[in-house]
């Protein structure tokens, strides 16, 4: 598309003000000047393809300062959110406003990762075969069957009372190692064909990071792709991205693929070959060796470097067994290629399984780390490169394309170095906006005197007993954020035995049900980890005082992090300040940004932890966060509360 199509600056400008078509048709719409002024930066980013990198503070309004120019300037685009919560608002909600306000008529199209669709092909399957389930899984297979003949989009996560983590997910959705491609005599009809079809028509299409990164990662290998080429791509809450990123351009195996192929080898072999009943049995050795080998790393969950596990002799024979498992299994599938889709299938997911385990686990190359991860049934081994930005300065050199990157935590300070520096990005346009709230009467930052030290013993416990009277004095509900699952347990047992108000905990409900009994409760607390800390907006009296436990620095034994931190003392750089504390900071940022979300809200912010005050590091902290009046003194914010009755 040639420019003359794109949108200027002023035109930009003229779609916000007070008579322009989004005041006609938004009740209630009022121009903001930051929402205007990221607008025309946006425009102009669209005209000049010169990188965007916009902070745009809460309240901004920025899903509206990229949608509408980027809708005016006619432009094929990717947009492209941190999760699919986010995706499916700004899809379902936002999308729709601008589409109608605007009068857009070109097609528009909702995008998601293979796993969220419907596999006609794995359901059918399990009409003659349906694995050992639970009864709520065997209740939540009928609630699937019911659902297929009903659905155009295929989509389970509109399949009505089906929980997120369902047993049957598994069973009923396809991955990248059984999908059978073309083989499969349900293309014609396949839901994930069917949206990726959609979606390379479609003018504007919503997908989220893991899948933006997925696609980068398919065409790497020169084998498709699965987003379309755009003229724009705008990347919102790109904080997120350097992280996500990492995950694509590296590998990883699981020993939960390995137990899957084990599952679909016996599924094959009694459909399409029943008198070779060694299949089964190699089946079951490689599902027994697998999981001896995730046992040789002990019985907790737990995640740390690769190198010196495999260097443990258990460890190593573990790993030795079930490779030599896996050569056996090679020697038996080749006896039966050509006897049916499936097991030629199983066959070439082997191949892939192997060549992807040696990889992983042949630890020697430099710029990666190499760690695992252990759940409380399987085991995972990852290859992860430090760096992604060589990489991604290779998309952003594409000529004729336009690239913006926004969030509300992006900077550190008044600085997008970090930001810039984890992405490739040498040259960006920067723009810097600050929320539109007053902070300084909306809200009150407390740091107590007489804190327990941060590495104490039982320290949930302690801080959870000096804040009943704040928790108390609160008229609206409370967040309470923590950085860790055992002060979040700490800090949930006490309140329930001492504070008289609902105390949800994350984890005993889906996400989405915990966040509705609050709102709808008005007056409980919430303790949460760290997805709580970003992506949730809960307006008005329902959160009045957002607690957070801890400045929240990454475990000093994350293996990513020990590999980045290496990597910076061989370079003769200071690791805690180009790495750690860049992250922390935009990571609290994004706690913080939980309490204030609109004009009327009020609220007060406590953060347990001295180091804010008593540290240098501290100023860079403070000065990234909202300009609001600070105190030691916790009979002050419940004084300020006291106002908000």
């Amino acid at each position: 598309m040639d420019d003359d199509s794109t949108l200027s600056a002023p035109h930009s400008i003229a779609l916000f003000s007070e008579h322009g078509p989004l005041a006609k048709a938004i009740d209630g719409f009022k121009p903001r000047q930051a929402q205007v002024e990221m607008a025309a930066a946006v425009a102009q980013a669209l005209t000049d393809k010169v990188p965007l990198v916009v902070e745009a503070g809460t309240g901004t309004g920025k899903t509206y300062a990229y949608l509408a120019p980027v809708l005016a300037a006619g432009k094929k685009v990717v947009l492209s959110t941190g999760s699919r919560n986010l995706q499916e608002q700004l899809f379902h909600r936002d999308l729709p406003t601008l589409v109608k306000a605007m009068a857009y008529h070109h097609p528009v199209a909702l995008l998601k990762g293979r796993a969220n669709y419907l596999c006609i092909e794995r359901l059918n399957l399990l009409n003659d075969s349906v694995p050992h389930l639970s009864a709520e899984g065997l209740v939540d297979l009928q609630r699937v069957r019911r659902f297929m003949p009903m659905t155009h989009s295929g989509d389970i996560g509109d399949i009505p009372g089906l929980a997120e983590r369902s047993e049957i997910l598994p069973l009923v959705t396809s991955t990248n190692d059984n999908c059978l491609g073309r083989e499969c005599s349900h293309y014609q009809d396949c839901f994930l064909v069917k949206a990726r079809a959609n979606a390379m028509e479609a003018q504007v299409v919503v997908v989220n990071h893991h899948l933006f990164f997925a696609d980068m990662a398919v065409r790497d290998t020169g084998f498709g792709q699965l987003i379309p080429e755009a003229d724009a791509y705008i990347l919102d809450e790109a904080h997120q991205l350097p992280d996500i990123a990492g995950q694509y351009f590296g590998q990883s195996q699981s020993s939960r693929q390995i137990l899957e192929l084990a599952r679909d080898l016996r599924l094959a072999q009694k459909v399409e070959a029943k008198d070779m009943a060694q299949i089964s049995k190699v089946a079951d050795q490689i599902e027994r060796y697998a999981q001896d080998l995730r046992l040789t790393f002990g019985h907790d969950s737990q995640r740390g470097q690769l190198r010196p596990m495999l260097a443990r002799p258990e460890v190593a024979h573990g790993l030795a067994r079930l490779n030599e498992s896996l050569a056996f299994c090679y020697d038996v599938l080749k006896l039966a290629l050509g006897r049916g889709e499936q097991l030629d299938h199983c066959f070439e997911r082997l191949v892939g399984l192997r060549t992807q385990l040696e990889s992983v686990t042949r630890v020697a190359e430099d710029g990666y780390s190499y760690w695992f991860d252990c759940s409380r049934l399987h085991i995972s081994f990852h290859k992860t490169p430090l760096s992604v930005a060589e990489r991604f300065a290779v998309e952003l050199a594409k000529e004729s394309v336009s690239w913006i990157f926004t969030s509300a935590t992006l900077a550190v300070g008044d600085n997008f170095d970090h930001f810039c520096s984890d992405m490739g990005l040498s040259q960006p346009r920067t723009l810097q906006l600050d929320s539109p709230f007053d902070y300084s009467r909306q809200s009150r930052l407390c740091v107590p005197r007489y804190l327990p030290p941060t590495n104490a013993q039982g320290r949930g416990r302690s801080l959870a007993e000096s804040l009943i009277g704040t928790l108390s004095a609160v008229p609206g509900g409370s967040f309470f954020l923590c950085t860790s699952y055992k002060v979040m347990n700490e800090v949930a047992e006490v309140l329930r035995l001492k504070l008289d108000r609902a105390i949800l905990v994350q984890g005993e409900d889906n996400k989405v049900r915990l966040l509705e009994r609050f709102s709808q409760d008005g007056h409980a607390v919430l303790v949460a980890t760290s997805s709580f800390w970003e992506g949730i907006d809960v307006r008005g009296n329902a959160l009045q005082c957002v607690v957070i436990d801890k400045l929240p620095f990454s475990a000093p034994d994350d293996p990513l992090l020990s590999a980045r931190l290496d990597d910076c003392r061989r370079r003769g750089e200071d690791g805690f300040a180009k790495v750690q504390l860049p992250k922390a900071i935009i990571t609290l940022k994004q706690g913080v940004g939980r309490l204030i979300r609109d004009v009327a809200d009020h609220g007060a912010l406590v953060i347990t932890d001295d180091r804010l005050v008593n540290r240098a590091y501290g100023a860079d902290f403070i000065n990234s966060l909202p300009a609001m009046p600070r105190t030691r003194s916790l009979q002050q914010v419940a004084e300020f509360l006291s106002t908000l009755e």
